[in-house]
């Protein structure tokens, strides 16, 4: 969403920032940093998926400043890396992003909260009640998990975007609410296609790498 500096009061960047510090911590505390850096394989797979949502993130319109749209990619990354990897990596996205110029780097913080950490928080949240309540099938995963909570993913992180410049006096609710909104209905169709083929894709032919993916749950141990 690129989200400008001067939209939002200074005290908003700063509990952004102190929010941004404890997510990254907390999630840092949870990662084996050992085993990562000795897995060739997730090491790439995370930081090539850093490249290629900084890439998608560069690609987006818009009509006013702020008022961008883009894919999220949060939940792909969620069931590939894991809700504390995902951070991290979509965090070199958005580092990506602001080195290119796209965002000032003042703005980063609040930019992670918004296209970082929210949509990672409802992916993860998708994902525990989708093994919570629903039966463990691979098109319960595929379907329901990968294509749909794609989808609901950025309806979320949209609505808690519009909610925030709404708030912040950035832009009148009518505008957002006719301009802003309803867009995220087309975008989230489009996540949900993109990163539930992504996924199927790699559950398919490399299970191994899907975090999320248990071949004794969902194929039972085939």
């Amino acid at each position: 969403m690129d989200l400008p500096f001067e939209l939002f009061p200074l005290s908003w960047h700063v509990i952004a920032a102190l929010l941004t510090l404890a997510a990254l911590a907390v999630a840092a505390r949870g990662i084996d940093w050992r085993a990562l850096l000795a897995s060739g394989v997730r090491l790439n797979l995370a930081c090539g998926l850093a490249v290629v949502m900084a890439l998608l993130w560069s690609l987006r319109a818009g009509v006013l400043p702020g008022l961008n749209l883009h894919l999220f990619g949060a939940m792909a990354a969620c069931l590939l890396l894991g809700p504390r990897l995902a951070l991290f990596a979509l965090s070199l996205s958005l580092g990506g992003v602001a080195a290119n110029g796209a965002i000032e780097w003042a703005a980063w913080p609040i930019n992670f909260v918004v296209m970082v950490l929210v949509p990672v928080l409802c992916a993860h949240a998708i994902r525990r009640a989708v093994e919570r309540l629903l039966p463990a099938h691979f098109f319960v995963f595929v379907f329901v998990m990968a294509f749909a909570g794609s989808g609901l993913v950025v309806l979320a992180g949209g609505a808690f975007a519009t909610a925030l410049l709404a708030l912040s006096g950035a832009y009148p609710w009518w505008r957002l609410a006719s301009d802003y909104l309803p867009y995220f209905l087309l975008l989230g169709f489009s996540e949900a296609w993109i990163g539930g083929a992504v996924t199927t894709m790699f559950v398919v032919y490399k299970p191994e790498w899907v975090a999320a993916f248990d071949d004794r749950r969902y194929l039972g141990g085939r």
